[in-house]
């Protein structure tokens, strides 16, 4: 009897595993299972971790050792991705959150000037083209220190130095400290920036960079707030500076909405911390990371030419349905009528969220408290004992 053809394309597992050392864990389990089966291996992002050796794999190129400053100060090493005249970088290498100790986490004042950095270098790289991954960051500051950094770099006088001091000074930005931000536009105007967020989500609001997600990067309730003010007061204050550089679409009639509005609602502008709407004050294209990568790896002929697809991350949360690899796996599925499995650390969406986003089932590694401890543990042994488990449900 033919065995089943498995595809599995994981995103990383937060700190505890990459998605290619994930994919490795649940293939490995899945063959010892059911050796009768064909396992394909196929690691993603979204964006975030991992975004630039997942695109190594796919597209090959040349790999630049680069170092920039951490979110708190602290020079780090990064790579930028060189293919052709494209750079690609990944923001986490320069302002994730495992870059920051647990006492140092505070999004009021860690800043991503080293995701400026990174496009800097790509720029020196001789790119026309940089796209840059955002996910998984320590900062939420809107990009501003990004936009600091990418100043200096090029030689320009201005924006305030104040701009990279962290969010919580961002409440206090005059048109002064925005000096120069314009110029900065210009001077990309030849350059295509492209960002590749993890999570579709506007800067502001419930499910904003501030509300939804500052609280995981140390911040209080009472910083969150604070954070949506100042970010808040930065996006008109920035869009303001940089007046018809920024106007609505004419095209759009009655739809037309101000230029602060339509950024900050942009799908994405509010991804790593806010990162995604600083680029895009420079005229930058925001897309989703995981729908990027899919592309560039081609997961349509993949999935088309396999049973079952099986996906996954360390936490199955209603970020997930937000533009995650998970979501982005089983839309692409569902086409091929193709079952999505999803494994990950923990589960925390209902069957009908499931149902509606297109996933067949999912599994969690650790279903309570002591199970998550001992799977952070030991993840890869926790990942492929559950992973055998779901091979014995779904093979043959």
């Amino acid at each position: 009897m033919h065995g089943v053809r498995v595809l599995i394309a994981p995103d990383s597992f937060g700190s505890s595993l990459t998605a290619d050392e994930a994919a490795r864990a649940i293939a490995g389990a899945w063959r010892s299972t059911a050796p009768q089966d064909e396992v394909t291996e196929c690691p993603l992002s979204d964006g975030g971790p991992g975004f630039v050796a997942v695109l190594h794999a796919a597209l090959g190129g040349e790999l630049v050792a680069v170092t920039v400053t951490s979110p708190v100060g602290v020079p780090v090493p990064a790579v930028i991705l060189r293919v052709g005249t494209t750079a690609y970088v990944e923001s986490a290498q320069a302002i994730g959150l495992p870059l920051v100790p647990a006492e140092l986490r505070d999004p009021t004042r860690t800043s991503s000037r080293g995701a400026g950095e990174l496009v800097a270098a790509a720029l020196d790289a001789g790119a026309r083209t940089v796209v840059v991954g955002l996910g998984g960051s320590a900062t939420n500051d809107g990009g501003a220190g990004a936009l600091v950094a990418l100043a200096r770099a090029l030689g320009l006088d201005g924006p305030s130095e104040l701009l990279a001091a962290g969010g919580g000074s961002l409440g206090s930005v005059t048109a002064d400290d925005l000096r120069g931000l314009r110029d900065l536009r210009d001077r990309l105007r030849d350059v295509e920036l492209v960002v590749a967020t993890d999570v579709d989500v506007p800067l502001l609001g419930l499910h904003g960079a501030s509300a939804g997600f500052a609280p995981q990067k140390g911040a209080t309730p009472e910083q969150a707030q604070d954070l949506e003010r100042a970010l808040g007061h930065f996006a008109h204050a920035a869009t303001a500076a940089l007046g018809d550089a920024v106007r609505p679409d004419l095209l759009a009639g009655a739809r037309a909405t101000s230029p602060t509005s339509r950024l900050t609602a942009a799908p994405g502008a509010g991804a790593a911390g806010g990162l995604g709407f600083g680029l895009t004050l420079l005229g930058a294209r925001l897309v989703p990371g995981s729908l990027f990568v899919a592309d560039a790896v081609g997961l349509d002929a993949l999935i088309a030419d396999h049973d079952v697809v099986v996906t996954g991350e360390g936490r199955f949360d209603w970020q997930s349905l937000h533009g995650k690899v998970v979501s982005e796996v089983a839309s692409r599925a569902l086409p091929h009528a193709v079952p999505t499995v999803v494994v990950a650390g923990e589960v925390l969406v209902g069957r009908r969220e499931l149902s509606a986003a297109g996933i067949t089932a999912a599994y969690a590694v650790g279903e309570n408290p002591e199970q998550v401890a001992a799977a952070l543990a030991a993840p890869a042994e926790s990942l492929a004992a559950r992973a055998a488990r779901v091979a014995r449900t779904w093979s043959r």
